[in-house]
């Protein structure tokens, strides 16, 4: 398993890379805007961590943008949702989440395209996994197993 990057929720683009970038030294190494799912993803890199941040061996640290819909005010975020989750690429993800389940996990959002899942700590902590390389073909149970609580 590698620790790959921590998410936050962000309200202004603009002031988070004023205040990570500007003022704390971080680099950013990528962005993704999406349209179909109004986000931006923003990866950015502490900058000793710059160099290796482009495979992807140093952890990141993701800003997630939530587009408002038009006319409106984004999110004002409260109760901790500006946090997001912990993520890990691991070798297996159906065995990974075999033994979580195994062990008293609730499997959030299982790995239905054999690429992602999403559990919770016991303290309530959101973690995704990822799939480490390409996919795997979706397999039962997970292929059909729905959504529980969230994450």
């Amino acid at each position: 398993m590698r620790y790959l990057h921590t998410m936050v929720r962000v309200q202004d683009i603009d002031a988070s890379l004023h205040f990570y970038c500007e003022l704390l030294g971080m680099q950013e190494t990528r962005r993704v805007d999406n349209e179909k799912g109004r986000f931006t993803l923003i990866f950015l890199a502490a900058d000793a961590d710059a160099a290796g941040a482009a495979d992807t061996q140093s952890p990141l640290l993701e800003l997630t943008y939530n587009w408002p819909a038009d006319g409106e005010a984004g999110e004002q975020y409260s109760g901790g949702r500006n946090f997001g989750h912990l993520a890990y690429r691991v070798d297996d993800i159906y065995a990974t989440c075999q033994r979580l389940q195994e062990g008293g996990v609730t499997i959030n959002r299982p790995p239905r395209d054999g690429h992602m899942a999403f559990v919770r700590s016991p303290d309530g902590i959101s973690l995704e996994l990822l799939q480490e390389g390409e996919a795997k073909a979706p397999a039962e149970p997970w292929a059909s197993m729905e959504n529980t609580g969230s994450w």
